[in-house]
């Protein structure tokens, strides 16, 4: 058997010795590295908690100061409110004033300036003006009364000191469309560091306000100045005013461990426990998520089984990704039948494919409102049905957009409500013109009379005429022709009145049409003119030149303009004679020149309205007559408001009271339209 020499095997273990201590050297070099960097990676991991820690509560502070001077800003704005509405003045303002100062030890002073910069309320006496106010300041009460928003100033001294740094905030007062003063609440600026700011993060950090061009402008540091090792800064934007808010900890930086070898080998032992410990944890979590998982998959489908709104989700380029049971329900088809469909859909109805088109273009270019829109869809029979549509963008995690999210509404019934109350509307209205016309009646039937009077005399002097005469040649033709015409003028007469009435109590669907005001007024003007006869009232029309028509119900028009005579003629029964005119004026809203509005007044000289009626004027079934039902101003003014407009009633100054109504011109209305 051959055998090794010995220098043989010499060169074999001299080969394999440094493979027998490669891997233990290698071994203590990884194990000594590891007792290095852990402690300062410790180092590194406290220095980052310590800076994270300090922006968390920077952050913190940032937002206890921003919510305080919200605060403040929502009580200051509530009192100009009330200041604006004239309910608070005098002495009631100024404890208002005083109680918020005293409340809020940030705020250093509140002062009121009406219209003119005159000083109006204080809460110190001593003598301010607003033109002593810093240049700053006055520039941010320019700025608020211009954009009729607040501003704050930038921090300035008061006028001829040199401290303490005051910040004023601006809130302009406006009574409708005219400014009525400013109320100005002035901040010091080391009262914000001093109240607002923690007294346990004061004593860790020295807070610093500086202005947009980094100059200090407060500082308070209870616990000493600040190391610049931990340092964060958080801007305080407010309205005309740009703060920053910098903290600077006490603290250096954190220290290695003193015994690093006893200190890794504890660290090292306590993080395999606490490895085997958190891996245990994180497993028990796994499970109790993936149970909480199934459980709210399953209430998920539940609900959404359980849902009757139709939920429909879209890709971006209009694809449906996912459709409920209630959607499938309403269109009665299966979901594998939508699912990845594209337009046009399958329950697009034939007739309104632009209009779908038009919506689906909107959706993609992502220019589709928040508010719902109606159209119709198509069942998998055939039927038609209407729906209300509410389009949204659908957000995955992230904040990005992956699609659109569509809720569908089945609002057959509601329509079919509003066709059942449009109908008893139109009943009501057409009762309420019977009404009418059965108070009118007596007057009616002599305003005939007269008429058909006059045309039985002038016939019977005619008659008289031809028999007196020996012969048919001898018949006087010129005295014959006025008779007759005039016999013919008073049949005319009675048939204008005869047509006015049938037009105002024909029942007929409500139709929509170019309605020119002149005309209109012009044929209500006889049966106005009834009622006033039986008062002695004098009735006088105008009606501005070059009137745009409004697009109406000429019928419920004439309908409200009777009502509304009709009550100013019966206001003016106990006044005297010569107080007894009723005016009707029609002119263009003065207010909304864009808009077109026409306006019509019904003015009379009677007897006013009580405030304790007129709080109760338009309710149903509210009446000052004994005979009356109540219904009348409740009907003129659903009629104004079908038409799209308002109505209103005032004083009017010469005493009596004032009914307006205002409509849309027909060019408005037919420019909505379009653009809708």
């Amino acid at each position: 058997m051959p055998t090794l020499s010995l220098n043989s095997r010499t060169g074999f273990l001299s080969r394999r010795q440094p493979l027998h201590w490669f891997l233990p050297v290698l071994l203590v070099l990884l194990f000594a590295s590891i007792l290095l960097w852990l402690p300062w990676q410790a180092q590194q991991m406290e220095a980052n908690e310590r800076q994270e820690q300090l922006i968390a509560d920077t952050l913190w502070v940032e937002q206890t100061i921003r919510f305080q001077i919200g605060r403040n800003e929502e009580n200051i704005r509530l009192i100009g409110t009330e200041i604006s509405a004239g309910y608070l003045n005098g002495k009631r303002l100024r404890d208002r004033m005083t109680s918020l100062i005293r409340n809020n030890r940030e705020l250093n002073r509140i002062a009121l300036f009406d219209d003119a910069d005159r000083l109006i309320e204080s809460t110190d006496d001593s003598p301010l003006a607003l033109k002593d106010l810093p240049g700053n300041s006055l520039a941010a009460a320019e700025t608020a009364r211009g954009t009729r928003t607040p501003q704050y100033s930038q921090p300035a001294p008061p006028p001829g000191l040199a401290g303490p740094l005051l910040m004023d905030y601006h809130l302009p007062l406006f009574a409708g469309e005219r400014y009525i003063g400013s109320l100005i609440a002035s901040y010091s600026v080391a009262s914000i560091l001093d109240e607002m700011v923690p007294w346990w993060f004061a004593q860790d950090n020295e807070i610093q306000l500086t202005d947009s061009d980094d100059v200090m402008v407060a500082k308070r540091a209870a616990g000493g100045p600040g190391r610049g090792v931990y340092t964060h800064l958080r801007a305080l934007d407010l309205p005309g005013a740009r703060l920053t808010l910098r903290t600077n900890s006490v603290k250096n930086a954190p220290k290695l461990l003193p015994n690093l070898l006893v200190g890794s080998v504890i660290a090292l032992s306590i993080g395999l426990l606490w490895s085997l410990w958190a891996l245990w944890r994180d497993i028990n979590r796994r499970l109790a998520a993936e149970g909480a998982l199934r459980q709210q998959v399953s209430f998920r489908s539940a609900m959404e089984n359980s849902l009757v709104t139709g939920m429909r989700a879209r890709d971006l380029e209009g694809r449906v990704t996912y459709v409920n049971p209630a959607f499938c329900r309403m269109v009665g088809m299966p979901a594998e039948d939508l699912l990845g469909k594209m337009p046009p859909m399958p329950y697009w109805a034939p007739e309104a494919m632009e209009e779908y088109q038009e919506r689906f273009s909107q959706v993609l270019a992502g220019t589709v409102t928040d508010q719902g829109y109606e159209t119709i869809f198509q069942r998998a029979n055939g039927e038609r049905f209407p729906v209300l549509i509410f389009e949204s963008p659908l957000v995955d995690n992230s904040g990005k957009q992956t699609g659109w999210m569509g809720s569908i509404l089945d609002i057959s019934d509601r329509k079919r409500i509003e066709d059942l109350n449009r109908q008893q509307q139109e009943k009501l209205q057409a009762s309420a013109r019977l009404a009418t016309m059965g108070e009118i009646a007596s007057t009616l039937a002599h305003e005939i009379n007269q008429p058909l009077a006059a045309i039985s005399s002038y016939t019977t002097g005619a008659l008289n005429l031809i028999n007196n005469a020996a012969t048919p040649g001898d018949v006087n033709i010129e005295m014959l022709k006025p008779a007759l015409e005039k016999a013919s003028a008073q049949a005319q007469r009675a048939g204008h009145i005869i047509r006015s009435v049938h037009a105002f109590v024909k029942k007929r669907e409500p139709a929509r049409e170019k309605v020119s005001i002149q005309a209109l007024i012009d044929n209500v003007l006889p049966l106005v003119e009834l009622q006033a006869q039986q008062f002695f009232v004098s009735i006088q029309t105008s009606v501005s030149s070059r009137l745009p028509p409004v697009l109406a119900d000429r019928v419920l028009l004439e309908q409200v303009l009777l009502n509304l005579t009709r009550n100013a003629i019966e206001a003016m029964q106990h006044v005297a004679p010569e107080r007894r005119s009723l005016r009707i004026v029609a002119e263009r809203e003065e207010e909304s020149p864009s808009q077109a509005n026409v306006v019509i007044s019904v003015i009379d000289r009677g007897h006013g309205i009580p405030a304790e009626v007129a709080e109760r004027l338009f309710s149903p079934f509210f009446s000052t007559k004994a005979e009356g039902m109540g219904i009348g101003l409740n009907i003129c003014r659903t009629a104004i408001e079908f038409h799209g407009g308002t109505m209103t009633h005032a004083d009017n100054p010469a005493g009596g009271t004032i009914f307006r109504f205002s409509l849309p011109a027909a060019e408005a209305v037919s420019a909505t339209a379009m653009s809708k």
